[in-house]
């Protein structure tokens, strides 16, 4: 039986070598939509950006690992999946005939909607191609605008601190990366970003972007603040791309809609990555779809298990890191607004740790420059043994103990 994957990000490569692992030996295809080998994302927003690392550094494999395993690259944008013949059609009409099909199409940049957006000088972060661009203008661009506080806005704007460039930081909540954080983490990371010389201006939403010559030349609130601009990184989110999938007549549901084993309600069709959306026993069994490189893996294992006669559910604890300059912001499990926040740790050290419970039930650990607690929250998490929020507040309890239980 063939697979055909749709998408050569880290989800799809994942999958196609873990099925050469475990002993698959029919053919694989990766379709990806970028002229280039797979290659991992994270460095593009940080080393790859400072020119520590180059395109090599980023790939997931050089060239000769696909070839000695037999693993096909097609590099092209699939246009059209016919369930019923189980074919995929290329652009330009090629054909792709499968045994297993797997969506792992990714999400692309949410696309900033207010005049001049569309100016010279204006970037989305996410793509190599995206990255090279950035990094060719940012040494001539003394004042850098950045237009959301999420990971990819502050990783950026971090960088551009470091590099001597005057940033401005404009986000329409009123928190740094309140989507992922509680209160005291995300108080935490807007001192820092200050310090670091940043000017964040939280609770203010974009109007325009102001050009000259077809330039952008400022940022303009919805305040009537102007703000002067050289160069403008817009990280406002992403959408996943399932128009394809939905097209095929696949359920959509903030991403392809799957199962607990990550199928499809075609049998022969997949979908993981960030385009996945599956119910999490990690979520009280709510549908989420994740954005990060552990649950692309993860579920890309998971896929070729079940391919390889050993399926079971996707239960992967998720967790998730971010550099900020010297900060290393550790996440697991999956927290929502209203969850307790119990401190372990000073946060004046920069080292220290958030607890979140809910219903005194742990369901996730924010961490700073503290990965012990991180990996041992993994180990928590994953159901046993418990933890309580007077044990996680307290410094003197040991909680590797709780693993020795």
């Amino acid at each position: 039986m063939s697979v055909v994957v749709i998408g050569a990000g880290q989800a799809g490569f994942q999958l196609a070598a873990s099925l050469r692992e475990a002993g698959y030996e029919e053919p694989i295809t990766l379709v990806g939509d970028e002229p280039v080998l797979p290659y991992q994302r994270p460095p593009l927003s940080k080393a790859y950006l400072k020119g520590e690392v180059g395109v090599d550094h980023l790939e997931l494999r050089p060239a000769a690992f696909f070839a000695d395993h037999r693993i096909g690259l097609a590099h092209g944008r699939v246009v059209a999946v016919d369930r019923a013949a189980r074919r995929v059609t290329l652009e330009g009409d090629g054909k792709l005939p499968y045994g297993h099909l797997v969506f792992a199409t990714g999400a692309r940049n949410r696309v900033l909607p207010v005049p001049g957006a569309e100016l010279d000088g204006v970037f989305y972060l996410r793509t190599l191609a995206e990255a090279d661009a950035v990094r060719a203008v940012l040494p001539a661009a003394g004042r850098v605008v950045v237009i959301g506080a999420g990971f990819i806005g502050l990783e950026f704007a971090a960088v551009a601190r470091k590099l001597g460039h005057e940033v401005v930081v404009v986000e329409a909540a009123p928190r740094v990366l309140g989507r992922a954080l509680g209160g005291v983490m995300s108080d935490f990371f807007a001192g820092e970003h200050r310090a670091m010389g940043s000017t964040l201006m939280l609770g203010a939403g974009v109007a325009r972007l102001v050009g000259e010559g077809g330039r952008v030349v400022a940022v303009e609130t919805a305040e009537g603040e102007r703000v002067a601009a050289d160069l403008v990184v817009v990280g406002i989110g992403v959408v996943p791309n399932v128009e394809l999938a939905a097209a095929a007549g696949l359920s959509v549901d903030n991403g392809i809609a799957v199962d607990a084993r990550l199928l499809t309600e075609d049998p022969e069709i997949s979908a993981i990555g960030d385009v996945a959306s599956y119910p999490s026993r990690h979520a009280d069994n709510v549908r989420v779809r994740l954005e990060s490189v552990q649950n692309a893996a993860d579920q890309g294992r998971c896929v070729a298990a079940r391919l390889t006669g050993r399926a079971h559910d996707y239960t992967a604890v998720p967790w998730f890191w971010s550099d900020q300059a010297d900060l290393k912001l550790q996440m697991v499990g999956l927290s929502r607004p209203g969850d307790a926040e119990v401190v372990r740790g000073d946060p004046a050290s920069r080292r220290f740790s958030v607890f979140r419970f809910r219903e005194e039930r742990l369901v996730a650990i924010e961490s700073v420059n503290r990965p012990a607690d991180h990996m041992l929250g993994r180990r928590l998490l994953t159901g046993i043994p418990s933890l309580t929020p007077a044990q996680a507040g307290d410094e003197g309890f040991d909680l590797k103990s709780l693993l020795a239980r």
